[in-house]
């Protein structure tokens, strides 16, 4: 039986440690940052507005209906907290703004399935320093409903 002994240096130790460390902290930063900014869109312009809602599936017209800034509450209702729900459903989470004033911008849909003839579907697109932090697609008809941004949500 052969046996061999290798006298390795404390130097090259601990930077095998630290090197080791330090991929694993990278690693952590790549995997969970660039997860975490999968939904960050900038939406700082109406180009960019629009070139997202076309990759959402939605036909709107080339200018939004109307823009208007919001408060979100520090306190929230139940529908708040099941507006919210909806919200994290897409990646998005309110949260962070409570207390905030951010700008909604509302679109007509002209495309939604079986109501292309009528005015009662919008889509909000809410806003912070530029960036989309949530939205919806909802019809304002007696009978009305809610869902998120994507067409086939």
């Amino acid at each position: 039986m052969f046996i061999h002994t290798v006298k390795v240096k404390r130097p090259k130790v601990w930077l095998t440690v630290i090197l080791g460390i330090a991929a694993a902290v990278l690693a952590m930063l790549l995997f969970f940052g660039l997860k975490g900014r999968n939904n960050i869109r900038e939406l700082d312009s109406e180009t960019k507005r629009q070139h997202f809602l076309h990759e959402m599936g939605w036909e709107v017209p080339e200018k939004f209906d109307e823009v208007k800034t919001v408060l979100i509450p520090e306190e929230w209702s139940d529908v708040y907290k099941s507006y919210n729900d909806l919200q994290k459903q897409q990646g998005f989470d309110l949260n962070a703004y409570k207390g905030m004033q951010v700008q909604v911008y509302t679109y007509k849909v002209l495309n939604y399935p079986d109501h292309e003839k009528e005015d009662c579907i919008l889509c909000h697109l809410m806003v912070s320093d530029g960036q989309l932090i949530g939205g919806d697609v909802s019809s304002t008809a007696s009978d009305g409903f809610m869902q998120g941004l994507r067409f086939n949500s």
